[in-house]
This record gives structure tokens, sequence and C-alpha cells, in this order.
């Protein structure tokens, strides 16, 4: 894979991939550069049979401060402003449907379409100073495409509010309202992500790829339609290799022995 100037990427042995946003001097804003290399970047990741796992944490004082405002007032005219957003909801189109978990790891602020970032992750953890708004009302651009991803982790009144008000909220809010998983203390982030990061790659990435993809599937379905949906997604996930490995292996009181098949 190529090397990018504005996306550090390292990946381990044991399947974690790790993004950096590195555009510091614009709070790792999420220009035209900034995306198209995160798209590039996570189609890579997807077909990559060695990661199972993908982190995405920003450089600098903090997670991403959302798009760059400079760039958009220089565009011209409607067809450029709906290609940076539609070029945008399909980079958080990717983090849904791609096939490994996607894990923000967030300090400092997420704004905006950084806040949507998080919002599209699987999961999501901070440190306990993070803060989180989509504060476009302030600025005359209401955050529509954020709210997309913000309205389907977080609830109606909660989520409009934030809309409405363009106010931060806390780290320990974003918990409590589900758009994070957990904060942490600065010092103890690192070691609860790879925590986490670890326990998922310890299970079969084909079940991983099955499971992510029914559970943002059935979201969008009615109750009838979703349980009929998911009881063939079992039946057939109950046909992999790895089903009956799993279950011999609990049933035999030892580790599986993934094949991913």
């Amino acid at each position: 894979m190529k090397n990018f100037s504005n996306i550090i990427l390292t990946q381990t042995k044991d399947g974690i991939a790790r993004l950096t946003l590195n555009e510091p001097k614009t709070y790792n804003a999420l220009s035209f550069d900034m995306i198209r290399s995160l798209l590039q970047i996570l189609k890579k990741l997807n077909k990559d049979k060695k990661v199972k796992v993908i982190i995405i944490e920003g450089s600098g004082k903090g997670f991403s401060a959302g798009h760059n405002l400079k760039e958009l007032r220089s565009l011209k005219g409607k067809p450029q402003y709906k290609k940076i957003f539609t070029l945008c909801s399909d980079l958080m189109m990717e983090i849904t449907f791609n096939n490994k978990p996607v894990i923000a790891k967030v300090h400092g602020a997420a704004f905006a379409a950084g806040c949507q970032l998080v919002a599209s992750c699987d999961l999501a953890f901070s440190t306990k100073e993070a803060i989180f708004s989509t504060p476009g009302v302030n600025i005359g651009l209401f955050c529509s495409t954020p709210m997309v991803a913000l309205s389907r982790k977080v609830n109606r009144k909660i989520s409009m509010k934030m809309l409405l008000t363009g106010e931060h909220i806390s780290a320990d809010y974003a918990k409590e309202i589900g758009l994070i998983n957990d904060c942490y203390k600065s010092t103890n982030l690192e070691d609860e992500v790879i925590k986490i990061a670890k326990k998922i790659t310890s299970k079969s990435s084909l079940v991983l790829k099955i499971g992510k993809k029914a559970f943002y599937n059935q979201l969008e379905m009615p109750i009838k339609t979703a349980y009929k949906y998911t009881s063939k997604i079992m039946t057939e996930n109950m046909m992999t290799l790895d089903a009956k490995e799993g279950i011999n292996s609990f049933l035999e009181k030892r580790s599986p022995n993934w094949k991913n098949k």
C-alpha cells in the first residue's frame, strides 16, 4: 500500500491496523485529500485477510474538527459542494459496511464531521477530557450529513438538542447517551483500546464479518422482517467450519482454532 502524507498507517502481527489522521495544523480536518486517503486505505484493509480490526485516531491536539472551513469557502458552486459532502458520506458508509470492526480512539475535540466519524465507527472510546459537538448551526451550516450517523446512535431528542444548539458535550455525557462506549484517563486510553482490539482479534474474522453486516442490515428492517433475515443469517453461520469449531472447542473446554471458513 502506498504511503500517505496525511495518514499514518501501522499494522501489527496480531491483526490490528491503526489509522492516525496526521494533519494536526488543521486539527485533522476532513478535507478532500483526507477523505480520499481514508477511503482508499479502508477499502484496501477491507480486503486484507491479515487485518481483523481497525483503529482510527488523530494526531496532535485532538481527533478531528470536521470539514476544513477554509477549503469549503474556496469551493466554487453547487457541484463542488455536493462532491465533498457525497464523498464524506461515502467514507462513513465505507466504515459501516467494512468487513472489519472499526474503533474510534478519541482525544481532544470531535466536531461536526469529526463527530460523525466517531458515530459511524462500530465502537468508540475517548479520554475523559474529550468533547463532542455538531456545531454547524453556529456558522449557518446545519450538520445534516453528520446527523445521519448521530441519530442512529443517539436518541432523537438528544440528537436534535446537539444539532439545534451546537453545544459541546463532555465525554461522560457522550458515554451516557451512547455516542461512545466509554471514556478513560488519558494515560489509560491506549491500553484500554488495545485490550478491546485484541479481544476482537481473538474471534473468527468470518464470523465478525457475518455479524457486522447483519447488524447494520437488520437495523433498517421492520421487526418481523429482521427476525426472518437474522434467522437465515444464523442458519448460514451455523454451516461454517468456525461455528462447528467454536461449539466443539467450548464443549471440549479448549481454545478454538479458527479457520475463517
